[in-house]
């Protein structure tokens, strides 16, 4: 037993011996949001946001999700929780379809999986203090008996590095590293298994984002938490993650392990953002990759791979025919016509 499972008292007392397979499992999941206009309000247009994702995470993992903005990693991770509905495809969690479940019946689960938002100016109620914003969820999800409810928020509130004195403070009153650190307070008071981390630090300063990563990855060791982990920022996700996935316009172009993204990304729209990364030696600097042209429009997906029109390995056979997400080795898939 890792020692993520031993600090962590739910999943000890959830887990232990129950499941064995995946935590989470994503399968063909594909959301559109349809555009309405005109004067009988009829669909006029769809957005493609994510066409067809297949992934798995096992527990105590963290999975980054990379790649442009506009390519649709907010809204996976939305609707792998169910804050958005899918189009079509299967969220499973321990084993259980979330996708055709109630509101009643996802109740369960929404105390097992939670949300850190990307700005945290918007993410937290202007007219509630912070006592009130944990204490809404605590009591809500029963988390501990209504006695013990102020102590455990003053725990909650420094195990996130704030002081318990902030509890009688409103939102507006903080910095956005300190907000941040709000909203990964809420989301932890409930004692979730899985978090989606939506660019939690995008919205900082370089100084304040170290302080927020460093935070997190001591709270996912000390309580054993699984994290679907949202960036455009590859260092970051090089730094903070296990496995990663590369979008481009609602797709998978590639998964593979962070330990070899420098050295095994095969994809040239991975070696394109590694290419554009800051390099820590700069007597390893390498030619830059500027991509030509621009992302295609959600509104009207180009047949065949997406990238096809600013990859600098385009083939006929590309423009023609989406190609497979093929497995290349040991975790590693890659979906391109111009890989052997």
């Amino acid at each position: 037993m890792t020692q993520r499972a031993v600090q962590s008292d739910v999943v000890q007392s959830e887990s232990a011996g129950v499941n064995t397979g995946p935590l989470l499992e994503v399968e063909n999941l594909v959301k559109h949001f349809p555009i309405r206009g005109g004067v009988l309000n009829k669909v006029v247009r769809t957005v493609h946001a994510v066409n067809g994702v297949s992934f798995t995470i096992e527990r105590g993992e963290t999975l980054g999700v990379v790649g442009e903005s506009g390519c649709g990693k907010s809204t996976l991770g939305k609707c792998v929780i169910r804050l958005q509905p899918c189009t079509s495809g299967d969220v499973r969690y321990e084993g259980q379809s979330l996708t055709e479940l109630s509101h009643v019946e996802m109740m369960p689960y929404r105390r097992k999986m939670q949300i850190i938002f990307q700005d945290p100016y918007s993410s937290l109620n202007p007219r509630l203090t912070v006592n009130a914003l944990l204490r809404e969820a605590i009591r809500f999800h029963r988390i501990v008996p209504p006695q013990e409810v102020n102590d455990y928020i003053v725990k909650i509130i420094e195990t996130v590095g704030l002081r318990p004195d902030v509890r009688r403070k409103f939102p507006h009153e903080f910095s956005g590293g300190q907000r941040q650190r709000l909203g990964i307070a809420r989301a932890l008071a409930v004692k979730p298994e899985f978090i989606v981390a939506d660019e939690p630090v995008s919205a900082l300063d370089v100084s304040i984002q170290a302080q927020v990563l460093n935070l997190m990855m001591d709270l996912k060791e000390q309580f054993g938490l699984t994290l679907l982990f949202v960036s455009h920022d590859l260092k970051v996700i090089e730094h903070f993650c296990d496995r990663v996935l590369v979008m481009y316009l609602g797709i998978i172009m590639e998964e593979l392990r962070c330990d070899d993204l420098l050295s095994d990304a095969l994809h040239p729209y991975t070696q394109a953002l590694l290419g554009a990364n800051p390099i820590n030696d700069p007597a390893q600097r390498k030619p830059l990759t500027v991509l030509q042209g621009d992302v295609p429009s959600p509104f009207n997906p180009p047949r065949g791979c997406p990238f096809a029109g600013r990859c600098p390995k385009v083939m006929d056979q590309c423009h023609e025919e989406m190609p497979p997400l093929e497995i290349k080795g040991d975790g590693h898939r890659v979906a391109c016509w111009a890989v052997e």
